[in-house]
């Protein structure tokens, strides 16, 4: 089997010579004739023939000497981005001390006979300070704060809310010290006095403050049936919990509020009673990445030339929280050197270093000879001898690292006390390297641009220039505004074998959302206005009644057919190409009908309904043969139904 010739131009003798042909028309009206007789066609068809050989050699470069040309514009592939996922350490018991997670600390997937285990680091240490219940105070919606520290102590039966209870109602805990990212085991022992409550979903929320506000923990479990029966509450505090003075007490205050009931949800008649409580710290939840830190790396000696380049011993490099430096042995120590995008405002005298990212390789400045002779220096040379560390790099990423929730549970540097580990939500952010053939799409675009956004593709290109971690990137023009542009970003959610994504997992991160705002606003036109937001995802419901073969399972027909239906319409890796739904195209009932028709074991498709649906609340519209999408929509597959019959 032949190689693949690279396709940079797909242009050929007759295109080149009707491209010509078209220019004469529009800057030379003047010359009319353009048969093949005319002298001035010959020569437009010679050095037509003349290009396409050149166009033909060029096809033949290959990926590693393409990369060379466009390194001289200044275009490297981008590095994978490292999938980040939210890690709680809980404890085996609660302890007297603060129990500290290092930052390094890895955890990982379980290892299979037929895959290497994915392994997370923490990049924050996490300590998980003691701490217990100092005071309860209750508050009706409309009275005054009321201390219960006594009743608690004597074990007095206490309401918890006002009699009855009214949305607003609240009760506070006051724990001995803030646990931010903690796991707050709270026992309590209540009485079946909270009568008309369903004990599987009261009208509750759980909130800690944070110094400006009250911000809503995640409730991991409740056995108190909505404080009716003694049982623990397992809630995660969010980070920024500290301190405050509530009814003359200092402490970290978690409260249990009342809400207004949603439509159909039974409310309290009489408010529950609290006998006893108690709390205690059983862990934490922080950070980890996909990928490895290498720390104080000796990459080599300096020849003390210019233009000197080192690989690192791990490859591809992921980014990393704050600079890189590197440092350069001297007499007295070693000297800090700082990274640059490119040595063009580099001086002779600044220590300044690149990272080729993808490759692994640090650069440092070369020297040019001027016309007159002299050299000119893009930066400093080290010493001829001196040895040149990396004081810090991670290295790994990839899509790979976008795990489920629950996946990431072992812990592979034992912590003392702590029992087990666990991912609460998938991890997400992690994106392949770039290919060549994606590089070689941007080089054109970055001659244009030089930085600046001017048309649509212009924005996409500088958006995915701000946050490469990003899984697409679309760019629209605002329908009802003529200088304003939309930027619809999509995250690299992590699509589970079966093609399900869950739809919190496609809202992208507020930080990247920023990051993208404030490096468009600098490069966006006078006058012009930029949105950076997430698309609108068009909920889809498929209805269908399939006939399987003969000799078929119907049961595996129909986890084939619902698979079909979630890859397809799938807002990552879904549509004709396999590469996500195109943004604003529709779905029709002849697309779904050949997808489910290619459903290996099914023998006639019957019937095919499409419904339109909101993802977020449920409702489903009429049935329908089409749903149109706007330009800024996406699809995503909601609930499909599927009948097989034998």
């Amino acid at each position: 089997m032949g190689l693949i010739a690279p396709n940079l131009d797909d242009r050929h003798f007759q295109d080149l010579v009707d491209d010509a042909k078209r220019l004469v028309q529009r800057r030379c009206p003047e010359w009319s004739d353009h048969n093949v007789s005319d002298p001035g066609v010959t020569l437009i068809e010679a050095f037509a023939g003349m290009v396409d050989q050149l166009i033909y050699r060029l096809n033949q470069v290959p990926d590693a000497t393409y990369l060379r040309f466009l390194d001289m514009i200044g275009v490297s592939l981008f590095p994978p981005t490292a999938a980040r996922a939210d890690i709680t350490f809980w404890l085996s018991a609660p302890q007297p001390d603060t129990i500290t997670v290092p930052a390094g600390t890895h955890v990982g997937t379980l290892r299979s006979e037929s895959e290497e285990a994915i392994v997370f680091e923490v990049v924050n240490a996490l300590p998980i300070p003691p701490c217990e219940l100092a005071h309860m105070v209750t508050a009706p919606a409309n009275g005054p704060q009321v201390s219960r520290d006594q009743d608690l102590a004597i074990g007095t039966k206490t309401p918890a809310f006002a009699s009855p209870p009214q949305p607003g109602d609240v009760v506070l805990f006051g724990l001995s010290q803030p646990i931010p990212r903690g796991a707050l085991l709270l026992r309590l022992d209540c009485d079946v006095e909270g009568v008309g409550v369903d004990p599987r979903d009261p009208p509750l929320v759980w909130e800690a403050w944070t110094g400006a506000s009250w911000t809503a923990c995640v409730l991991d479990s409740d056995s108190t049936g909505g404080l009716n029966r003694a049982g623990d509450v397992i809630l995660h505090i969010p980070d920024g919990h500290t301190a405050s003075v509530l009814a003359q007490e200092r402490a970290g205050w978690i409260r249990c509020r009342v809400v207004d009931p949603a439509a159909g949800q039974p409310f309290y008649s009489a408010p529950p009673t609290i006998k006893a409580a108690s709390a205690a710290n059983m862990g934490g939840t922080t950070t980890a990445v996909h990928a490895e830190t290498v720390t104080d790396e000796i990459i080599g000696l300096s020849e003390g030339v210019p233009g000197q380049r080192f690989d690192l011993q791990h490859k591809p490099v992921v980014p990393m929280e704050g600079p890189m430096l590197l440092e350069v042995s001297a007499g007295h120590g070693w000297d800090e050197w700082t990274q640059v995008e490119s040595f063009a405002q580099t001086g002779p005298d600044d220590r300044h270093f690149r990272l080729d990212a993808t490759e692994g390789r640090i650069t440092f400045g070369q020297a040019v000879r001027e016309p007159d002779g002299t050299l000119r220096h893009y930066g400093a040379v080290p010493p001829k001898g001196a040895a040149i560390r990396l004081n810090a790099y991670r290295h790994g990423g990839g899509r790979r690292g976008n795990v489920a929730r629950g996946l990431l549970r072992v812990l592979r540097d034992p912590v003392p006390f702590v029992a087990k580990v666990e991912n609460r939500e998938p991890a997400v952010g992690g994106v392949e390297g770039e290919q060549v053939r994606e590089a070689a799409s941007r080089g054109p675009l970055t001659l244009r641009t030089r930085d600046r956004a001017v048309t649509v593709e212009d924005y996409e290109y500088l958006a995915r220039q701000a946050a490469p971690q990003l899984a697409r990137v679309r760019a629209v023009p605002v329908s009802d505004e003529a200088a304003a542009v939309r930027v619809l970003v999509v995250p690299a959610a992590a699509v589970a074998p079966d093609g399900s994504i869950e739809f919190a997992d496609l809202a992208p991160p507020a930080d990247t959302l920023i990051r993208v705002a404030e490096y468009l606003e600098e490069r966006r036109c006078a006058g012009a206005r930029v949105l950076v937001e997430p698309p609108y995802y068009q909920g889809v419901t498929v209805v269908a009644a399939l006939r399987c073969r003969s000799q078929a399972d119907p049961i595996a027909v129909r986890e084939r057919a619902l698979t079909a239906l979630l890859q397809y319409l799938n807002p990552l890796v879904g549509g004709p190409d396999h590469d996500g739904w195109p943004f604003g195209r529709p779905v029709q009932m002849g697309e779904v009908f050949a997808t489910l028709q290619q459903v290996k074991g099914v023998d006639l498709v019957e019937d095919v309904k499409l419904f339109a649906a909101d993802p977020i609340t449920g409702e489903r519209g009429e049935p329908t043969s089409r749903i149109e999408l706007a330009t800024h929509g996406l699809v995503q597959s909601y609930q499909h139904q599927v009948r097989v019959n034998p």
